[in-house]
């Protein structure tokens, strides 16, 4: 698989937000600076297909990211409505059934498969009963995905070097929870397994997928060059 990726598209910037209206002031802020897009339920519930329109309509990538889950039937059927309309990464979170439907109608958009929330950890899956590590989880979930024909996965960044050491490099990592400095839980943050965008780059990842830290920023467009300066530092 060819990754000759442009610097601005190793960000893949969130547009969690609550309508068209500001997912459009986000595209013209950050400009030619960023040139991919991660549209999720809040801003898809809010603005359905005519949001990814808008973001294409400018020459942008966007990353469908509705982790389908559901009876194998309804994820193909989905998979079918959206894949002709320009998405390049479209999300699934389920079973070997659900990833197969959703593999067997995704025409030219890729399909990624996610493994485990990265608002999850390991005392989420003792409570869940489940045993072993989330590593572990992770990387079960992700070769099951590429033996089924995904074309990546979604991952945090502290899984990469696993993903990459046992399962090679012909595929797309995508991660998120990427947060700036350290690699340390910040209060209040959903997010439980987090990495730096040098990290997960280094690491092995694609791509990131960053949110907060450029939306919540006093000057976004600083933030993304200081991360773009971490991934050109960490490729190299």
């Amino acid at each position: 698989m060819a990754k000759n990726i442009p610097l601005n598209e190793r960000i893949i910037f969130a547009l969690d937000v609550d309508s068209p209206g500001e997912a459009e002031r986000w595209l013209d802020r950050l400009g030619e600076q960023v040139n991919f897009y991660k549209v999720g339920l809040q801003l898809f519930l809010a603005g359905g297909f005519p949001v990814i329109e808008t973001i294409l309509a400018r020459g942008h990538k966007v990353m469908v990211d509705l982790k389908f889950f559901d009876i194998p039937e309804t994820v193909a059927l989905a998979i079918r409505t959206l894949k002709h309309r320009g998405a390049t990464f479209i999300t699934v979170h389920g079973n070997d059934p659900i990833l197969r439907a959703a593999v067997q109608e995704r025409g030219d958009a890729r399909i990624l498969a996610v493994t485990v929330l990265t608002s999850f950890d390991e005392s989420d899956m003792r409570e869940m009963g489940l045993t072993g590590t989330v590593e572990q989880l992770v990387y079960h979930r992700a070769r099951k995905a590429l033996d089924l024909g995904c074309d990546g996965v979604v991952s945090s960044g502290l899984e990469v070097p696993r993903l990459r050491d046992g399962l090679g490099d012909k595929f797309l990592i995508v991660t998120p929870g990427i947060r700036p400095g350290a690699n340390d839980v910040v209060q209040d943050d959903d997010q439980k397994r987090i990495a730096s965008a040098y990290a997960a780059i280094r690491n092995g990842a694609d791509h990131v997928v960053v949110g907060r830290p450029i939306r919540d920023a006093k000057d976004p467009v600083v933030v993304v060059k200081a991360m773009q300066d971490e991934i050109t530092a960490a490729l190299s």
